[in-house]
């Protein structure tokens, strides 16, 4: 398959990854290797460690980034598996790590994944194709309070309750099996002035669910704790996310790395011994300029956010 792939950001992270020929970086979210392939590019003696939880993914990159080969690693996996992929590469550290935590292109556009409440598919949402909780699961057997709360927590939906209650009762005279079904399902439970919005009535549940199967917000928060241990001495880490929920992850869990002593006010000398792990490059987030913006409109909602390891005391 042929792809037209404008990845999010692109100069702004490579920018902010401050690059070296013979570095050591990590493309925690390979996707269409869009910016594999300019980080790879870059690189002399270097090395690129590209990881992605889809394996069609990976197959694809395998031509993408054919060029360069000889100096890039393929590995399937979540991101949140820092320690065990940089382990298992013998890497005690690497010199920057990227991390792209929007929905592959290819997922959404592909509508047998079942990401979609645009065309009609098997209720799947798995990002993993081996992993065994499906969006199936999640609709036909979750408690109704339990799809209250992801609806409203994942996916800020209003009407969390009125959804659930009708996904329950409908479960009840027979599976729900297709993202159409379900879609339809979503926009009968609501009421009529809330069918009328610009935004599709379904897109914020189907958020929740596809949060929910890929565990993705807990992802994101061992991701975060696992990769600032593992960068070198002025190694960059640079997140992109595109939705409130993450990026509030993204922000607290680097404000937390940022933080030096953590003493009380009152205490007259420190005591905890806590000193910064990193310092914050930049402190609002970076957003796509206008240009980006009439080119890409997928990177409205993206906030790059960078950060670079302290130098050892």
């Amino acid at each position: 398959m042929e792809f037209t792939h404008r990845p999010v950001l692109l100069e702004e992270c490579i920018q902010a990854l401050n690059i070296r020929p013979d570095g050591v970086y990590l493309d925690g979210t390979l996707g269409r290797a869009g910016h594999s392939r300019e980080i790879a590019r870059r690189l002399t003696t270097g090395r690129l460690i590209c990881v992605d939880r889809d394996q069609a993914a990976l197959d694809a990159a395998q031509e993408r980034l054919a060029p360069w080969r000889e100096r890039v690693s393929l590995v399937h996996s979540n991101f949140s598996e820092i320690d065990a992929i940089l382990d298992s590469l013998n890497l005690p550290a690497v010199d920057g790590m990227l991390f792209d935590l929007g929905v592959s292109s290819p997922q959404l556009d592909d509508a047998s994944r079942g990401f979609s409440y645009m065309a009609d598919a098997p209720l799947d949402m798995r990002m993993d194709q081996t992993s065994v909780l499906t969006a199936r699961t999640v609709v036909n057997e979750w408690s109704r309070e339990e799809l209250r709360r992801i609806f409203s927590q994942y996916g800020e939906e209003r009407y969390a309750g009125l959804i659930a209650a009708a996904i329950e009762r409908r479960r009840q005279e027979k599976p729900i099996e297709t993202t159409l079904e379900l879609a339809d399902l979503i926009r009968s439970a609501m009421p009529a002035k809330a069918r009328k919005e610009k935004q599709h009535p379904a897109k914020r549940c189907f958020q929740a669910i596809r949060i929910a199967v890929n565990d993705e917000l807990s992802a994101v928060d061992r991701m975060l704790h696992a990769a600032v241990p593992r960068l070198n001495p002025g190694g960059r880490l640079a997140v992109i996310s595109f939705h409130s929920l993450e990026d509030r992850i993204v922000k607290n869990v680097l404000a937390e790395f940022a933080r030096g002593c953590i003493c009380p006010p009152d205490f007259p000398v420190c005591v905890c011994g806590r000193t910064p792990q990193i310092k914050l490059v930049g402190r609002k987030p970076i957003v796509a300029s206008e240009q980006e913006l009439e080119e890409n409109p997928r990177a409205r909602s993206a906030k790059l956010r960078v950060a670079e390891k302290c130098e050892a005391p």
